[in-house]
């Protein structure tokens, strides 16, 4: 139950805390909807395609907006920022975007998730220069056909590998390495993606298959379980339970018992932990989102361009979170019905990061 993961522990004069006493900690920040890839399971190109409309630039937040709304989080209690897309590094001077949000007061992380396709030496060089702490890439396969399959771009893996490499050299670690696992598509690329990555430094994630939008036909048989997943890792090699290390923690953490590092799984479907969630989402347009699975945002963007105060925006913001009631994988899970994920509209996670 969600009341049993809760962080009940005291608020702060700053810090903001919704109907379940769940604080603000987290604000991931979509910088675009466009993305070079057209993953199945994200923007299949049937739906994505050459005639797809993408947001006008215009209607994108432009640095000072972003600035802004992330200082004013920060006066809430958010501490780290995550930017993603779409795919970020296709916005450009991203660096100066960063360097501005690294000198803001109260924000001592900064992540970014990338597919790892524009992430040279140079760039993560310049991303570390200007503020970013650690890196995410999303590699579904070490298996060139079966990861261009997926990408549906033809990107190989081995391109995704170089970008590790170059985001390890940069600084930009502990680098984590996200695997989303679809049965009847790469459910097999379980073992050989905890290979490549065993003894390397790199945290590999596997995530369960979600309902996230309404685009990738999600369908609960589909789901490869963390159960299922751990157990998979277990016919090669023994692997023990982690504690998390801190608080709203998304990935169960897992190590290998001969020290060859550790693997996590998000298992939001099986093993929901919403009681556990601090993370707000910002659209590229300026709708915060407080939750993935989310149908409706709140515009933000509206009122701050018809020149709301900082103190307007600021409330609406700690308004928003402490109305927050949120938590839609529990409520999945309880229901134990399978939902086709083409009926009510959830927004997709191109458009807010995941």
């Amino acid at each position: 139950m969600l009341s049993d993961l809760t962080d009940n522990s005291a608020p702060s004069a700053s810090r903001t805390t919704d109907t379940f006493g769940r604080p603000l900690r987290d604000l991931r920040i979509s910088l675009t909807d466009r993305c070079n890839f057209r993953c199945t399971y994200c923007m299949p190109r049937h739906l994505f395609g050459s005639e797809h409309l993408f947001l006008p630039r215009a209607a994108l937040l432009d640095f000072d907006e972003i600035e802004r709304l992330a200082r004013l989080a920060a006066g809430l209690g958010v501490s780290k920022l995550r930017l993603t897309g779409g795919e970020p590094l296709l916005r450009r001077e991203l660096d100066v975007l960063i360097g501005r949000l690294a000198a803001l007061d109260g924000i001592d992380d900064i992540c970014l998730t990338t597919n790892g396709s524009l992430l040279t030496g140079k760039r993560a060089r310049e991303l570390k220069a200007a503020g970013v702490n650690r890196v995410t890439l999303s590699l579904d396969a070490i298996d060139d056909d079966v990861f261009k399959a997926i990408n549906d771009v033809g990107f190989p893996a081995s391109k995704v590998l170089n970008a590790i490499d170059n985001a390890k050299a940069a600084g930009l670690g502990p680098v984590k390495v996200n695997c989303v696992i679809q049965r009847g598509v790469n459910e097999h690329q379980i073992l050989p993606m905890v290979e490549q990555f065993r003894h390397s430094d790199v945290v590999l994630r596997f995530i369960e298959f979600m309902d996230v939008g309404t685009s990738n036909g999600w369908r609960m048989e589909e789901v490869v379980t963390a159960r299922e997943i751990v157990d998979t890792v277990r016919t090669r090699h023994a692997i023990s339970r982690l504690p998390a290390t801190t608080p709203g923690e998304t990935a169960n953490r897992w190590t290998f018992d001969d020290g060859a590092g550790e693997v996590g799984i998000i298992a939001s479907v099986s093993q929901p932990f919403c009681g556990g969630c601090t993370r707000a989402r910002l659209s590229a347009i300026g709708e915060l989102y407080t939750c993935l699975f989310g149908v409706h945002g709140r515009d933000i963007r509206g009122p701050m361009r018809a020149g709301a105060t900082d103190a307007e925006l600021s409330d609406l913001l700690a308004g928003i979170w402490q109305r927050r009631d949120d938590r839609y994988s529990e409520i999945r899970g309880e229901q134990t019905a399978e939902r086709q994920g083409d009926a009510d509209g959830r927004v997709e996670m191109s458009y807010i990061g995941g």
